[in-house]
């Protein structure tokens, strides 16, 4: 669009500044299209990926299946979706259903749906994550989880969850744009929903 090229600043200049384990920070030098010039800080994030494992219990009541972690930026425990870091050159998905795997012992039944990908802080950070769903998961075994990894597998009433959300320990931003993006597709098959 005429605005957006309006309105896109042009990179002078990049530097990284700090190299660390889970992100790299550069400061970008840029100028915009009326002439100002400014320095900014670019945090180069790996992409993520999360995935809504949705399944029937017994009684038929809907439910999620989710893991309980503790964060370390958050100093808490919270209840999140399995999601992780997508390996460079991995395909999104494949990582989605690798941190399935991995973090619950369950795989998808049914074909593993795409809800979207979203920035999740265009202001600074330069990554994406994408979210997936599945309708129905079988266990196939043991967790694998990595060196610093300590999760519960829980599994949580639909409804629970998205009246949950973004309270207590359910306070992980990603995973109300995972919720946003359920509902989004949940809109066309209310049934998922009870």
């Amino acid at each position: 669009m005429e605005d957006d090229i309006r309105l896109t600043w042009k990179t002078i200049a990049r530097k990284k500044v700090f190299a660390g384990p889970i992100f790299d920070v550069s400061s970008v030098q840029r100028a915009s299209t009326d002439g100002r010039v400014g320095s900014f800080i670019e945090i180069n994030a790996p992409k993520w990926a999360t995935i809504i494992p949705w399944f029937r219990d017994d009684q038929g009541v809907p439910h999620f299946v989710m893991v309980r972690q503790y964060r370390h930026g958050s100093d808490s425990v919270t209840i999140e979706f399995p999601a992780g870091t997508v390996d460079p050159g991995e395909d999104p998905k494949v990582a989605a259903l690798r941190e399935l795997r991995e973090e619950t012992g369950f795989e998808p039944i049914e074909d593993v749906i795409f809800l979207g990908s979203i920035s999740p802080n265009p202001a600074f950070m330069n990554n994406r994550v994408w979210f997936y769903f599945v309708e129905g998961i079988r266990y196939v075994g043991e967790q694998v989880l990595d060196t610093h990894e300590q999760l519960d597998i829980l599994t949580i009433p639909v409804n629970t969850v998205l009246e949950s959300m973004g309270t207590g320990p359910y306070d992980n931003g990603i995973m109300m744009i995972a919720q946003a993006y359920f509902w989004r597709y949940a809109k066309n098959r209310p049934e998922l929903l009870d």
